[in-house]
Protein backbone atom coordinates (compact mmCIF):
# COMPACT_ATOMS: atom_id res chain seq x y z
CA UNK A 1 0.00 0.00 0.00
CA UNK A 2 1.26 3.48 -0.89
CA UNK A 3 1.81 6.02 1.89
CA UNK A 4 1.29 9.67 0.98
CA UNK A 5 1.82 12.74 3.13
CA UNK A 6 -0.19 15.95 3.22
CA UNK A 7 2.11 18.95 2.88
CA UNK A 8 1.01 20.25 6.27
CA UNK A 9 1.89 16.94 7.95
CA UNK A 10 5.39 17.06 6.48
CA UNK A 11 5.82 20.61 7.72
CA UNK A 12 4.46 19.71 11.17
CA UNK A 13 6.99 16.90 11.52
CA UNK A 14 9.85 19.14 10.38
CA UNK A 15 8.73 21.88 12.79
CA UNK A 16 8.58 19.45 15.71
CA UNK A 17 12.03 18.04 15.03
CA UNK A 18 13.47 21.53 14.51
CA UNK A 19 11.96 22.74 17.81
CA UNK A 20 13.49 19.83 19.72
CA UNK A 21 16.88 20.40 18.08
CA UNK A 22 16.76 24.12 18.84
CA UNK A 23 16.43 23.16 22.50
CA UNK A 24 19.58 21.06 22.11
CA UNK A 25 18.00 17.62 22.44
CA UNK A 26 19.63 16.33 19.27
CA UNK A 27 19.63 12.62 20.09
CA UNK A 28 15.99 12.74 21.21
CA UNK A 29 15.00 14.53 18.00
CA UNK A 30 16.71 11.86 15.92
CA UNK A 31 15.17 9.02 17.94
CA UNK A 32 11.69 10.55 17.76
CA UNK A 33 11.91 11.08 14.00
CA UNK A 34 13.08 7.49 13.44
CA UNK A 35 10.29 6.10 15.63
CA UNK A 36 7.55 8.12 13.91
CA UNK A 37 8.79 7.27 10.42
CA UNK A 38 9.20 3.60 11.29
CA UNK A 39 5.63 3.32 12.57
CA UNK A 40 4.32 5.12 9.52
CA UNK A 41 6.22 2.75 7.20
CA UNK A 42 4.70 -0.22 9.04
CA UNK A 43 1.20 1.06 8.27
CA UNK A 44 1.50 -0.32 4.75
CA UNK A 45 1.54 -3.85 6.21
CA UNK A 46 -1.33 -3.33 8.67
CA UNK A 47 -3.16 -0.01 8.21
CA UNK A 48 -5.81 -0.72 10.85
CA UNK A 49 -3.36 -1.57 13.63
CA UNK A 50 -4.13 1.69 15.43
CA UNK A 51 -7.55 2.71 16.80
CA UNK A 52 -10.00 5.02 15.08
CA UNK A 53 -9.33 8.71 15.57
CA UNK A 54 -11.64 9.69 18.43
CA UNK A 55 -11.18 13.40 17.69
CA UNK A 56 -12.30 13.17 14.06
CA UNK A 57 -15.82 14.49 13.63
CA UNK A 58 -18.01 12.22 11.49
CA UNK A 59 -15.34 9.54 11.27
CA UNK A 60 -16.44 7.12 8.57
CA UNK A 61 -14.08 4.47 9.92
CA UNK A 62 -11.14 5.41 7.74
CA UNK A 63 -9.46 7.90 10.09
CA UNK A 64 -7.02 6.48 12.62
CA UNK A 65 -4.43 7.92 15.00
CA UNK A 66 -1.54 6.86 17.20
CA UNK A 67 0.90 8.54 19.54
CA UNK A 68 4.68 8.45 19.75
CA UNK A 69 5.87 9.99 22.99
CA UNK A 70 3.73 13.12 23.07
CA UNK A 71 3.09 13.45 19.34
CA UNK A 72 -0.20 12.36 17.79
CA UNK A 73 -0.12 11.16 14.19
CA UNK A 74 -3.45 11.14 12.34
CA UNK A 75 -3.90 9.24 9.11
CA UNK A 76 -6.59 8.04 6.72
CA UNK A 77 -6.74 4.48 5.47
CA UNK A 78 -8.16 4.56 1.95
CA UNK A 79 -8.46 1.50 -0.33
CA UNK A 80 -5.50 2.50 -2.50
CA UNK A 81 -3.39 4.60 -0.11
CA UNK A 82 -2.65 5.68 3.41
CA UNK A 83 -2.66 9.44 3.80
CA UNK A 84 -0.71 11.03 6.68
CA UNK A 85 -2.88 13.98 7.67
CA UNK A 86 -1.48 15.62 10.78
CA UNK A 87 1.29 15.47 13.36
CA UNK A 88 0.87 17.53 16.49
CA UNK A 89 2.02 17.65 20.10
CA UNK A 90 -0.59 16.25 22.47
CA UNK A 91 -0.41 19.27 24.77
CA UNK A 92 -1.98 21.40 22.06
CA UNK A 93 -5.66 22.09 22.44
CA UNK A 94 -7.74 19.37 20.81
CA UNK A 95 -10.53 20.38 18.51
CA UNK A 96 -12.54 18.12 16.35
CA UNK A 97 -11.97 18.65 12.65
Amino acid sequence: MVIKWNKTAVQQLLDAIRFIEENEFFSYAEELEKDILSRIRNLSENPTIYPLNKYRRNNDGTYHAFEVDEYRISYRNKPDEIRIIRIRHTSRKVRKY
